[in-house]
């Protein structure tokens, strides 16, 4: 299947989990346990899902191992709304991330598509 990496939908979720980590170090600390950790675990999810759907050889096992990725897009955009509503992430730093989101989850879209 190749590198994971020259997948552009793993790069920009590379780039989403660091994007996250930094934004999450400012959360309240009894937030460690709480929303920092799931957001941390979501975005890293994403990353990590392309990376062993490549590796798994298959483009089944990709597009499966995508779909999973897109889940936890969606769980990663939902955890985000509520960073921004708790007033832990200024309102523009939550539109960047909930679009990096989104431009995620429509390449993981085109994965998961099989190309007729």
């Amino acid at each position: 299947m190749g590198n994971f990496q020259h997948l552009v939908a793993w790069q920009m979720a590379y780039r989403l989990v660091l994007d996250i980590y930094r934004e999450t170090a400012g959360f309240p600390y009894e937030e460690r346990f709480g929303l920092t950790s799931q957001l941390r675990r979501g975005a890293i999810s994403v990353a990590s899902n392309l990376a062993e759907g490549t590796g798994r050889g298959t483009q089944n096992e990709l597009r499966r191992f995508a779909s999973i990725a897109r889940g936890a897009v969606h769980e990663l955009a939902c955890q985000l709304m509520v960073a921004r509503d708790l007033g832990f992430l200024s309102s523009q730093e939550a539109t960047h991330l909930l679009s990096s989101a989104d431009r995620i989850g429509r390449l993981l879209s085109g994965i998961i598509t099989p190309r007729k």
